[in-house]
């Protein structure tokens, strides 16, 4: 929340606004209690199959050091559930990453007491997809097990991108994503998905933007490169600049 107030002009913009547009309107309450029990195994599916023992184990250690809950609690879960758990404790204990403080919280809150639309870019299928089933469930358990393994390299990297972020750098967010090197629970295979995720965006805000209006709020990560959002905006004839033309970023 520190770093908007160093961006000139952004408040400007947003106090302009009719509607916020973001990825999933956190906001609705009904389709939120619809993502909790999304990330509910079936039945036929118990997480232990797909574990030794001593992985199980392990696993169960890692969510109660760091979560202050086990296997006993959370075997019910999807392994992208717990992955992204995990992976959010972690930012949180290194990164102070505050959910309460996040850009994309604070600009729906504000909205929501502004009684202005808050619009998603995605219906709920969609979001159910993106959070627990792009990938195929013997990956996620495998990423599970390699986020717990390598906790380092998940902070390493999101440190990495914020620093990008922080000095515009949008277009090597996009190269640290997609890179070989990246072997982060948020690597070249979703990357892949959120390129094709940016194009259908793209029609989508065809008409919201036609309306205008409109102060749009995403991650970072959907923004740059030669697939980012801004580029294919850019490639479907809208112009695109930075808001905080003083400075010579990109954003």
């Amino acid at each position: 929340m520190q770093f908007i107030d160093t961006i000139p002009n952004v408040f400007k913009c947003f106090g302009k606004c009719r509607k916020v547009v973001t990825e999933f309107a956190m906001q609705d309450y009904e389709a939120l209690a619809a993502l909790r029990q999304a990330a509910i195994l079936p039945d036929s599916i118990k997480l232990s199959n797909f574990y030794s023992e001593s992985e199980y184990e392990f696993i169960d250690n890692s969510l109660r050091i760091n979560i202050g809950m086990g296997l006993d609690k959370l075997c019910r879960m999807k392994p992208s559930y717990l992955t992204e758990m995990f992976r959010t404790e972690l930012m949180k204990q290194w990164l102070q990453y505050d959910e309460q403080r996040s850009m994309v919280g604070f600009f729906e809150a504000v909205a929501a007491e502004r009684d202005l639309p808050i619009v998603g870019l995605d219906n709920i299928g969609e979001t159910m997809y993106m959070l627990f089933d792009r990938e195929p469930f013997h990956w996620q358990c495998k990423e599970l097990m390699k986020v717990m393994e390598y906790p380092e390299n998940e902070v390493k990297q999101e440190r990495i991108i914020r620093e990008m972020y922080r000095s515009g750098r949008l277009t090597d967010i996009a190269f640290q994503v997609e890179g070989p090197d990246n072997t982060t629970s948020i690597s070249f295979s979703d990357y892949k998905v959120y390129c094709a995720r940016n194009e259908q965006w793209v029609k989508r805000l065809k008409p919201i933007l036609t309306e205008g209006g409109a102060f749009i709020v995403l991650d970072a990560v959907y923004l740059g490169g030669e697939k980012g959002l801004l580029q294919l905006l850019r490639a479907a004839g809208y112009r695109v600049r930075p808001v905080n033309r003083g400075r010579r970023v990109e954003s």
